[in-house]
């Protein structure tokens, strides 16, 4: 298989690291890749925070639901949808625009996604292992206020990187779901009952469906991290509900 979709299907996340540094060439390397990236009308919308402060890491992995693995990473870089600096730009040419609406907020989100993961990508190819931060998104006052972050710059997703110890090498990669309950032809085709017990009957095993899930549920979507997110979502969107 080419070495690139190996990475691919070889790639999971790494919570555990060695504690030695990556490189300045290494982090280089990633910045650029980053950079590299498709964006919309080849904008780059997006900025990239590179935490190199130890105390700023230390409380990041507190805001991200109390996960201390963030504080040992030798590399961490939070990835922002970056709305402000095309406004400010705008301004500066003598403009007078419109303000960053929902259409901004999400197209530079995702923009700043797709960023990150080429990003995971070099970093597999330098045999560095990553892990996504979601929960970057918590705790908005705080971040805000910790990072600077201005109003019109959301931030999408936080990569923490360093060099894996052998017992993540060795660790197997999480099974994904078959894909012919993820890909639909042409339009989308809600799954039945029967197909979604089939979909989770592996990663359920001898626990069963309803256990699983709903053991699933409680973890994930109505933990108290998850209502947290879900409120601070509506705060760092909140500045794009006035615009257009």
């Amino acid at each position: 298989m080419d070495p690139i979709m190996q990475s691919l299907f070889d790639r999971k996340s790494v919570r555990v690291f060695t504690g030695e540094p990556v490189t300045a060439e290494e982090k280089a390397l990633l910045l650029e890749a980053a950079h590299q990236a498709p964006t919309g009308g080849n904008q780059q919308s997006y900025a990239i925070i590179d935490i190199t402060d130890q105390a700023i890491k230390d409380e990041l992995a507190e805001l991200c639901d109390h996960q201390p693995f963030i504080a040992t990473a030798d590399v961490v870089l939070i990835f922002c949808g970056d709305s402000q600096r095309n406004l400010d730009t705008y301004r500066e040419a003598g403009m007078e625009v419109r303000l960053p609406g929902l259409s901004s907020a999400l197209g530079s989100a995702v923009g700043a996604a797709i960023v990150a993961q080429n990003v995971v990508v070099a970093a597999e190819a330098l045999g560095l292992g990553s892990c996504y931060i979601g929960d970057i998104m918590e705790n908005c006052e705080r971040v805000r206020e910790l990072l600077d972050i201005p109003e019109y710059v959301i931030p999408a997703a936080m990569l923490v990187i360093g060099r894996p110890t052998q017992q993540q090498k060795d660790r197997p990669k999480p099974e994904r779901f078959e894909g012919k309950y993820l890909v639909h032809e042409n339009r989308y085709r809600r799954l039945s009952g029967e197909e979604l017990r089939d979909m989770y009957r592996k990663k359920a095993g001898a626990k069963g469906f309803d256990a699983w899930v709903k053991a699933l549920c409680e973890r994930k979507y109505e933990s108290d991290f998850a209502k947290e997110m879900a409120r601070s979502v509506k705060v760092w969107l909140k500045p794009f509900m006035d615009g257009e």
